[in-house]
């Protein structure tokens, strides 16, 4: 892919409603914090394109948490791609943007380059894990690994977890604008029936499902480049696709590339450990290193300052 201009509606997620379907949805576009959401990884090709359909699908659900809250999906499997994980950081305050970051982990002895990802995660399982706050516990639901990609297991976990019909159309992959280098583009459209209410009558059940089956069939329509490319921007979308339905879109959510890693979170986690663990952590040169698997951010402590002493009782 090639464009000739930036796009205004990059790194934004739309959300919209449906009224005379009564079905929401999200379209959302990624481009400069996937880009910097991958930067530094040097992922092999199959694995990139995994973290990068698991990001716009973290992008396009987490949109509705509340503020502060956290959402992650963790993707598991026994192949040679064992994990990948996100983490969608809702706005701290009303107008500020959303953050985003991933990693993965695999095998690169038994993972094959040339070849799709999805498979390669093997038998497993798709989480969604909600982090609501310190006084709250945290939600998580979790249905197997299944169909031909994630977005297959994203329908399902709301199929069965949630009781929420669900469809995702993703458009992915490396783009340039003119006289730059390439950079990874991502956009899709996510719709949702509402629950209905208790005590619906037959009738309004058929109806029902007539309006999911509709919606359904109109997605479809949807183009690769439509979802990515500078020339139809999401609320022209919407209104191509679903001009009979009565879109309406709300206010559009901003989201950057956003680690939460920090030299005070590793001495928190290294706070469990004792000083001869400590020890053991200890570079030839006197220091205790950590890396952030997201952002790659590199941490160099001292160790005296690191966890804590052993109660002296005798021995």
């Amino acid at each position: 892919m090639s464009f000739g201009a930036q796009i205004a509606w990059d790194d934004t997620i739309l959300p919209f409603q449906l009224d005379r379907s009564d079905i929401r949805g999200r379209v959302a576009r990624l481009d400069t914090a996937l880009e910097r959401l991958l930067a530094g990884h040097r992922y092999p090709a199959p694995v990139e394109a995994m973290v990068a359909e698991a990001a716009l699908l973290t992008a396009l659900i987490g949109q509705t948490i509340k503020l502060r809250w956290k959402l992650s999906l963790q993707i598991r499997g026994d192949g040679p791609l064992r994990l990948i994980a996100t983490d969608y950081y809702a706005p701290v305050s009303e107008g500020a943007p959303a953050r985003i970051r991933a990693y993965a982990s695999f095998d690169a002895d038994r993972l094959d380059t040339r070849a799709p990802g999805f498979p390669q995660i093997g038998k497993g399982y798709f989480a969604i894990l909600i982090d609501q706050g310190a006084d709250m516990a945290p939600y998580q639901g979790i249905t197997p690994i299944a169909g031909a990609r994630l977005s297959d297991c994203a329908e399902a976990y709301f199929e069965q977890s949630e009781q929420l019909p669900t469809r995702f159309a993703l458009s992915l992959g490396r783009s340039s604008l003119r006289g730059e280098a390439e950079k990874w583009r991502a956009g899709g459209v996510m719709v949702q029936h509402m629950p209905q209410a208790a005590g619906s009558s037959p009738r309004e059940r058929d109806s029902i499902q007539e309006d999911w089956t509709r919606a359904n069939l109109l997605l479809d329509t949807v183009e690769e480049l439509e979802l990515v490319g500078p020339n139809v921007q999401p609320p022209e979308l919407l209104l191509r696709l679903f001009h009979e339905e009565a879109p309406r879109v709300f206010d559009p959510q901003a989201v950057h590339f956003g680690c939460s890693c920090s030299e005070d979170k590793v001495r928190q986690s290294l706070s469990i450990y004792s000083a001869k663990d400590i020890a053991t952590m200890t570079t030839p040169e006197g220091t205790v290193t950590a890396d952030c698997q997201f952002c790659g951010a590199h941490y160099v402590l001292d160790p005296a300052t690191l966890g804590f002493e052993a109660p002296d009782d005798g021995t």
